[in-house]
């Protein structure tokens, strides 16, 4: 048996252990549902156990066909339900509802060392409510684009008091995370405090150009020479989209074997089909399956301008496609117009479509860009932007104890 001589430790070359915490996640979108914030949250929880942190998720309980379909979760997780609801106008979320006391009793049990809230909905006032009063540190992620939302579903009267709710909600957090630097500016504008940029990863194994399948691509109706042009999200008013097939138009004039494929599904999938009938509608893609479904498009045409993020873009660029998007959002912070992307200015809608153009029309530069959006995305890794989320999480529990008086030395008179 081998002894270990004890003389040989170097103490100082041991990494010191990280410092595990108690952390609450309070989300009211989590996978299998396949949303932006949804698929994000997952990577974030799934990173911060990674690094030895104790995660409670806690998260309305989905429908039961919604939960046939999921995999298995990461069972390290403590998961707790709640009641939910469904979303008007997105039948496959749920929201959750009240549930203060339930959550003073759970936390005042196990008490965490920080909340963490994902979502603005009755579960997350709920659960900013219960943490402020246990005294626990409070957290919070800016996602959503509701102000930008309100002229796609009539909501103008309603603006100012939803973006007051907004302002009131996150100030009350010791910090607010938000995706870019520009959406920090425009908050810090409107009053919002504590602000800290925390931008989105890629898996950039999954999301491979290596995934292209001729087969799948030939399934769509497109030859080996084809131009596929083609957007994954949800087909819904707030995504602009009537600008993508003014773009689609105006390259078909130029070349008419040119293929349009949409990934996602919707309440306009109806009405984009009538309008573009001759365009395949490949419904909802997730995990692998989506990966290859993008690797299957020559040219990602992105023209949404309410997202506070944007995952589908660092996504296609990922897989190796040329994104043509308005300067918003991701796009607008990591795209290079003509280097690694093509950017219009944002709601300068010929633009958009005089980009698509130039795109579509030069294979060699598409190529060119794709390889650069490739290598951009390659940057984007889940585990440092755990690592920044974790810091923010840190700093909130700092601000939070006490600061320590160390007695006075000096004698006594």
């Amino acid at each position: 048996m081998n002894t270990l001589d004890t003389d040989d430790i170097l103490v100082d070359d041991l990494p010191a252990p990280r410092h595990s915490r108690r952390l609450a996640v309070v989300t009211e979108t989590y996978p299998p549902e396949v949303n932006g914030v949804a698929m994000s949250m997952a990577r974030v929880v799934d990173g911060l156990h990674r690094r030895n942190h104790d995660v409670q998720l806690i998260r309305p309980r989905q429908s039961a066909k919604l939960m046939s379909r999921a995999p298995t979760g990461n069972r390290e997780v403590d998961e707790v339900l709640t009641k939910g609801l469904p979303v008007p106008l997105y039948p496959n979320l749920r929201m959750g509802v009240p549930s203060k006391r339930a959550l003073v009793k759970l936390w005042s049990l196990k008490r965490p060392d920080v909340v963490h809230i994902a979502t603005e909905g009755p579960l997350g006032w709920s659960a900013l409510q219960a943490a402020q009063h246990l005294a626990l540190p409070v957290t919070s992620d800016y996602r959503t684009n509701f102000h930008a939302y309100g002229r796609h579903y009539r909501l103008g009267l309603l603006s100012k008091p939803i973006m007051g709710y907004l302002r009131k909600f996150h100030n009350r957090c010791d910090a607010t995370m938000v995706p870019t630097e520009t959406m920090r500016v425009l908050l810090a504008e409107r009053g919002f405090e504590r602000l800290h940029v925390v931008g989105r990863g890629v898996d950039a194994q999954r999301f491979d150009p290596a995934r292209r399948s001729d087969a799948m691509r030939a399934s769509w109706g497109a030859g080996l020479d084809d131009l596929v042009m083609g957007y994954v999200g949800r087909l819904a008013p707030e995504k602009n989209l009537g600008v993508l097939l003014a773009a689609y138009e105006a390259v078909k004039a130029q070349r008419p074997n040119v293929k349009l494929v949409f990934v996602g599904d919707g309440p306009l999938r109806a009405e984009l089909a009538t309008r573009a009938p001759e365009a395949h509608f490949a419904g909802q893609r997730s995990g692998d399956d989506l990966a290859a479904h993008y690797a299957g498009l020559d040219l990602f045409l992105f023209p949404s301008l309410t997202e506070t993020f944007g995952n589908v873009t660092t996504e296609a660029m990922a897989s190796g496609c040329a994104v043509v998007a308005f300067e918003s959002a991701a796009a607008g912070e990591l795209i290079r117009s003509g280097v690694n992307g093509w950017l219009a200015g944002a709601g300068r809608e010929a633009d958009f479509v005089a980009a698509t153009r130039v795109a579509a029309a030069d294979a060699q530069a598409r190529r060119a860009v794709a390889e650069q959006g490739r290598a951009t995305a390659r940057r984007l890794d889940w585990s440092d932007i755990t690592a920044r989320f974790e810091a923010v999480l840190e700093s909130a529990i700092a601000r939070q104890q006490p600061a320590v008086t160390l007695p006075s030395l000096q004698p006594a008179a």
